[in-house]
């Protein structure tokens, strides 16, 4: 490993290529630094990292990797922010981003925050930073394209909007009635200043320079002390077993052999990492009860009755506790949400069978439904033995064993609770007595 280079949004690898040779890794996490300064690379450039939803780097880590000789650089994101807290310590931070935060002149995270795309979409902006909003808007006074009051006008807008909804078309469009912005909207698409890519490319020439020179420590570093917090931390890194530490890639390169499977698990992907930002908006947390019940119906639908079972599933998914306690979070955040924007679902779900290709034979059976249920009253749902129905629908129909808590599984098909759902099975057994295109039903 020679020189390492976290980034995500800001910058993509065919520009960091051209300026420096590294080895790119994702935004950084909490434990990232650490795992990576063991291997001892010649340097490290942290450019964006996560904020929220997902624990962020440590300084100590920093510190740590500084303490093993190995100079780290920060800049444009998450790099220029541990690098004004750092900068005392010997990180070396680079660029205006940096430059405002270490004096003070920036303090709030929501800054360089972004709203982006996942990996596999290769963490794409989809939000404007405000730190380039304001390059922005300051080159559009220089250049005469905006007046003082509507610059002022437009930090005040983008500032006020949460850093996942600040995009240069929005805000033209709330501001629109009160300031003429028509020159500015026409010089925006190539005036426009990406304040977090120019300095994040500042960083890269100075580390190429660096490494260069001979790439000796600036300073003598200062010691990490070994707290518990620290200790805990790099006691689970350092038991990653080889499979732990296997790349993610070679995971997706098999999926990828299977291309139904991976469009169907990348959309359960994306909507995991909506949850989490709509949660993270909303300051969401899942809770100790919500992480049990996420536990249970896991537990349940994996077949892991003994706490054996748990651990050994855990070590073949590569997991440790923490992992699935973060792992259960993550369900349970997506119920919620799911649950809360249950009332947008519907045309979505529509155009999914669509696309499917299933709504006309879906369209045409409910339709046969109505027509053969016709005249028959609601009542005669109530009437037949519930327990013969779930018993028919789940063992027979289904091939599985009758929920427990009929309420829960009828919430997570959209329903209020079992009574509607047992109406929509009761309703399944008779139309397949009727000679309804459904399994065979048992005598009644």
């Amino acid at each position: 490993m020679s020189v390492v280079v976290f980034v995500g949004p800001t910058l993509g690898q065919r520009a960091i290529s051209e300026i420096l040779q590294a080895e790119i890794l994702p935004p950084v996490r909490q434990g990232d630094v650490y795992r990576v300064a063991r291997e001892n690379p010649r340097a490290i450039g942290i450019i964006d990292g996560y904020f929220e939803g997902v624990p962020s780097v440590w300084h100590k880590e920093i510190l740590w990797a500084m303490e093993q000789d190995i100079p780290v650089f920060g800049s444009a994101s998450m790099g220029a922010l541990r690098a004004a807290e750092l900068a005392d310590f010997g990180m070396i931070g680079v660029g205006r981003i940096f430059e405002d935060y270490y004096a003070g002149v920036l303090e709030d995270d929501d800054e360089v925050a972004v709203l982006h795309s996942p990996a596999e979409l290769g963490f794409q902006p989809l939000s404007e930073p405000m730190v380039s909003i304001r390059a922005t808007v300051a080159r559009a006074l220089e250049c005469g394209v905006l007046s003082p009051g509507s610059a002022e006008a437009i930090l005040r807008a983008g500032k006020a909007l949460h850093y996942r909804d600040r995009d240069w078309p929005s805000l033209l469009s709330m501001l629109a009635q009160d300031h003429d912005l028509d020159a500015f909207s026409n010089w925006l698409p190539e005036g426009k200043v990406d304040a977090k890519r120019e300095d994040a490319c500042d960083m890269l020439r100075q580390m190429a320079a660096y490494l260069e020179g001979g790439a000796e420590s600036p300073e003598t570093p200062t010691r990490v002390e070994r707290t518990l917090a620290w200790q805990g931390l790099t006691r689970r890194i350092d038991g990653e077993t080889a499979r732990d530490r296997s790349s993610a890639q070679d995971l997706l390169d098999e999926l990828r052999l299977d291309p139904a499977r991976f469009a169907d698990l990348r959309e359960r992907a994306m909507l995991g990492v909506l949850a989490q930002e709509d949660a993270a908006r909303r300051g969401l947390q899942a809770d100790r009860e919500a992480l049990m019940a996420q536990m249970d119906r896991h537990r349940a639908q994996a077949g892991l009755a003994q706490r054996r079972d748990i651990l050994h599933w855990l070590e073949a998914n590569d997991l440790d506790e923490s992992g699935y306690e973060d792992f259960l979070g993550s369900a349970a955040l997506t119920d919620e949400i799911r649950a809360l924007r249950a009332d947008r679902l519907e045309p979505h779900m529509l155009s999914a069978m669509r696309w499917a290709g299933n709504y006309t034979d879906l369209k045409a059976r409910a339709q046969a439904k109505k027509a053969a249920l016709r005249g028959v009253e609601n009542g005669a749902f109530a009437g037949h033995d519930r327990l013969r129905l779930l018993i028919w629908y789940f063992e027979e129909r289904l091939r599985q064993p009758v929920p427990e808590d009929l309420d829960e599984h009828a919430q997570t098909l959209g329903l209020a609770d079992r009574e509607e759902f047992c109406t929509l099975v009761a309703r399944e057994f008779l139309y397949s007595q009727g000679g309804g295109d459904a399994a065979e039903a048992p005598d009644a």
